[in-house]
């Protein structure tokens, strides 16, 4: 993957530095994440961008490590 150098507003970097910590990557993987979070939740409006977040991490989660989905019995009244 080729790379480009792109001028940042520095309080960006700073967020991005703080989250990238938190979620154990780097400031270039987390503004990267951020990028792709935006773009996908502008071409998806009816979605919180919570939603498209995590179903953007779900996406890249190797497929060795799903679970199934396994429903729970309706509650019993």
């Amino acid at each position: 993957m080729s790379t480009v150098s792109v001028r940042i507003n520095e309080d960006l970097v700073r967020a991005a530095r703080t989250a990238a910590k938190s979620e154990f990557c780097t400031v270039q993987g987390q503004v990267e994440f951020w990028a792709k979070v935006g773009r996908a939740a502008l071409d998806n409006p009816d979605l919180p961008a919570c939603f498209v977040a995590e179903s953007l991490i779900s996406m890249a989660e190797p497929r060795e490590d799903s679970v199934p989905f396994v429903p729970r019995p309706a509650a019993k009244a």
